[in-house]
């Protein structure tokens, strides 16, 4: 197999994680990849000088997260009947690797799957980013077992069963090679932020499963590129989740859940605007507008997705609404959601 790590300006994250993955990765089970998106910093002299073992990948330019992933995957060549793509902020520990090589052995209808994912700050709770795997609601809002919007559970081992997952994260995520290109890979047109939402989805849509598999335990920072707050990281997320719901919600609930959603996210800007963050007020606005302009080039695909979609709707997907169960009903952990919602 193949782990990739794409980076961009990370050097300092590579001098602190890489040796990690170096270290407690085998080398008979996989290779490990460092793809430069097109850094302006000296990632490549670094890679070179103290990585010499690591294989090189140098793209001309940044090409955001997704489209950064396909061309890289390219380059590294389709023998490896497996990827990782895995952050340059991850800790892995020793051991990490095997669960989810066997787990994928032994379950061949699994096109992907992820470890658990705990705080690199905070080591006793989960990662914001996946913790023990994502799902999503009738709205389009993802959640995970450990994390649910800005509540994020102490570990305690109450996830540690292996358990089927609407979506794996992008932060490590281990895919069938064949099944990633099959499913078009992650849709450039994102840049970043919910690709892995939308891969997983397609995969889903075509009776393919997605998993945890929490025995393999990793340690993410997260953030490090954009910060939450940041005016860029909410336009990326609030347009890239239209268009996950526009390439793949069936036309029976799609109308309905795009006018819901236009409402709640303009009271979201709103609260924006109360915080005082008026610059990711903005932002929303702007997604709106992006997502107006872009969504007749994303017809084909839709197509495509819906042709491909073998039930609706597809297990993982909450059947009620997060935010009421969040705001009003107060459930604010993945096993009170899912007492109240089947899922």
């Amino acid at each position: 197999m193949a782990i990739v790590i794409l980076s961009w300006n990370g050097v300092q994250m590579l001098r602190q994680f890489l040796p990690s993955v170096l270290a407690h990765t085998p080398e008979h089970l996989a290779h490990v990849f460092v793809a430069d998106n097109g850094s302006a910093d000296d990632t490549l002299s670094v890679l070179a000088a103290e990585f010499p073992q690591v294989r090189t990948i140098a793209l001309d330019q940044n090409y955001g997260f997704a489209e950064g992933y396909n061309k890289a995957l390219r380059k590294v060549g389709d023998s490896y009947p497996l990827y990782l793509l895995l952050n340059s902020d991850i800790e892995v520990p020793e051991g990490w690797l095997e669960p989810l090589l066997d787990y994928m052995a032994a379950h061949t209808d699994v096109a992907a799957c992820q470890p658990k994912l705990r705080a690199h700050h905070t080591p006793t709770h989960f990662e914001y980013a996946g913790a023990a795997g994502g799902y999503i609601d009738s709205l389009g809002y993802p959640f995970c077992r450990g994390r649910v919007f800005d509540t994020v559970e102490a570990d305690e081992g109450q996830y540690d069963q292996v358990a089927d997952v609407f979506w794996a994260t992008g932060a490590a995520l281990l895919i069938r090679s064949g099944e990633y290109w099959e499913a078009g890979g992650l849709d450039g047109r994102f840049f970043a932020h919910q690709e892995e939402i939308d891969l997983c989805w397609r995969l889903r849509a075509r009776g393919r499963r997605i998993a945890c598999v929490p025995q393999s335990v990793v340690y993410h920072v997260g953030g490090g590129t954009l910060p939450k707050e940041n005016p860029r990281k909410t336009f990326l997320n609030f347009r890239n989740n239209l268009l996950l719901l526009y390439k793949n919600l069936p036309a029976a609930r799609l109308s309905k859940v795009l006018f819901v959603r236009f409402w709640l996210d303009a009271l979201a800007s709103l609260v924006f605007l109360l915080k005082g963050e008026g610059r990711s007020f903005i932002a929303v606005w702007k997604a709106h507008r992006a997502f107006r302009q872009m969504r007749r080039d994303f017809a084909p695909d839709r197509e495509v997705n819906l042709a491909a979609t073998v039930a609706d709707p597809l297990p993982g997907q909450l059947s009620g609404s997060l935010l009421v169960a969040y705001h009003l009903r107060r459930l604010r952990t993945f096993a009170q959601l899912v007492a109240h919602y089947p899922l």
